[in-house]
């Protein structure tokens, strides 16, 4: 069977997730504009450092949706926005699929790179990030949708 846009996507997500460096969670996002994948990002360390799986994890007995700032890696839609950046395309007006709700930092970020819609499969302990998209009209779906929710095919 054909998958839908939104499961094809995800599956792209999901498999982007498998690059994660990350000893907590494996995140892969997606950025998408008119069925057209832009950028790709996971969550990792930055480009020349060592990784997590390498050197252990900073937050190891911190709560998840907490002290972000002391963290090595990052966030995989912040990787996918950088990946836009670095290769010249803009993401205005695009959809992020991501394997993970995104938390309050990434949340800033999305809304300010204009992104529309988000689609994610797992939840993330972050009301406020949810709370803010909803004030800026950004469209954000826990996959799989149902009927009552905008974006079903």
């Amino acid at each position: 069977m054909r998958p839908s846009w939104h499961e094809y996507f995800m599956e792209i997500a999901k498999l982007v997730a498998q690059r994660s460096t990350c000893l907590r969670r494996k995140v892969g996002a997606v950025l998408v504009k008119e069925k057209r994948i832009l950028a790709t990002g996971y969550n990792g360390a930055p480009r020349g450092i060592r990784h997590c799986a390498e050197v252990g994890c900073l937050r190891e007995n911190i709560p998840p949706g907490s002290r972000h700032e002391i963290c090595r890696g990052i966030h995989a839609e912040q990787n996918a926005i950088i990946q836009a950046a670095y290769f010249g395309f803009s993401i205005r007006g695009s959809t992020l699929y991501s394997t993970h709700q995104p938390c309050f930092i990434c949340t800033k970020m999305l809304i300010n790179a204009g992104i529309v819609e988000i689609y994610y499969l797992e939840e993330y302990p972050d009301p406020l990030a949810l709370a803010m998209l909803k004030e800026a009209g950004v469209g954000c779906y826990h996959l799989p949708l149902t009927a009552e929710q905008p974006g079903v095919e």
